[in-house]
């Protein structure tokens, strides 16, 4: 059975699917069919309903709750860190900043708009946002992936996005950034196998992370390399991102209240309700 998988071309998630990719992982009678495009790409072909599997932002889930499953699995989260708003250094921003984010869509974006009401968003590929600071096309802007770690050093941050969740949920969560979404209209026992072969492929590929990073490189799949590739998947990709936690889940329905509470969608939304029931599999066995 043919599965379209699609995800950023970002090193976590390249990381966390190319175990699979590799052979690494038992896939049944499945081939994935990856498709990597820009997150906010993904998000707005998830709303056409184009790909079976997607990595989504998980601020936007719940416009597209009826018809795709949220899963467990391959989630990224910030504790302490995440996306950066940056501006010139010494730069002062006014109320109505022009601010450029990575799209209308993404998590970051969200909570950016929330917390600056006033600030006017230019929505463009996270790939210019640095430039586009740099040459006063706009006043600030978010970065996001792996331009976190390494930006201009005539740039300064001027707010942590972590900081901005922290304020608007309350301190003991981490800030839910992405996840994947599966099709509805996949059977369900399909559903579920599917949802554990992708685990597995998180879960081998921290296993074998010293390998696979190396791969990674050699066939230049990945932007960054060596110590800032370790420190970037330690970060969004780690053993925490194979099977969302309890806490995450608090986290998930902190966004989804704080979401609800601004009007962004028509009813409150508790994250468990949307996951795969997996115990379907314990009833087929009754």
């Amino acid at each position: 059975m043919k599965i379209q998988l699609a995800h950023s071309p970002d090193a976590d998630d390249i990381f966390m699917y190319y175990a699979i990719k590799f052979g690494w992982v038992d896939t049944l009678d499945y081939t994935f069919d990856n498709v990597a495009l820009d997150i906010e790409t993904l998000n707005v072909e998830a709303m056409k309903g184009t790909f079976d599997i997607s990595a989504v932002s998980f601020g936007m889930y719940p416009l597209i709750r009826e018809d795709y499953a949220l899963l467990r699995t391959a989630v990224s989260f910030g504790e302490g860190y995440g996306p950066k708003l940056i501006k010139a250094r010494g730069k002062r921003l006014r109320r109505n900043f022009k601010v450029a984010l990575s799209g209308r869509y993404t998590t970051n974006a969200m909570l950016v708009r929330l917390y600056y009401p006033q600030a006017r968003p230019v929505y463009m590929n996270f790939l210019e946002i640095e430039q586009a600071v740099l040459d006063g096309t706009v006043d600030a802007g978010v970065l996001i992936h792996e331009s976190i770690l390494d930006f201009d050093e005539r740039l300064e941050v001027e707010k942590e996005v972590w900081e901005i969740w922290t304020e608007l949920a309350g301190e003991g969560l981490p800030l839910p950034l992405g996840g994947m979404a599966l099709r509805r209209s996949l059977p369900l026992n399909r559903a579920i196998e599917i949802e554990r072969i992708l685990t597995d492929g998180v879960r081998v590929a921290n296993e074998r992370k010293e390998e696979l990073c190396r791969l990674l490189e050699e066939k230049n799949l990945v932007r960054i390399s060596d110590e800032m590739l370790e420190r970037y998947l330690t970060m969004y990709a780690s053993e925490e991102s194979a099977e969302l936690s309890e806490l995450q889940l608090k986290a998930l329905d902190r966004l989804y209240e704080i979401g609800y509470e601004h009007g962004m969608w028509d009813c409150p939304i508790k994250a468990q309700e949307y996951l795969i029931p997996r115990e379907y599999d314990e009833w087929r066995c009754l």
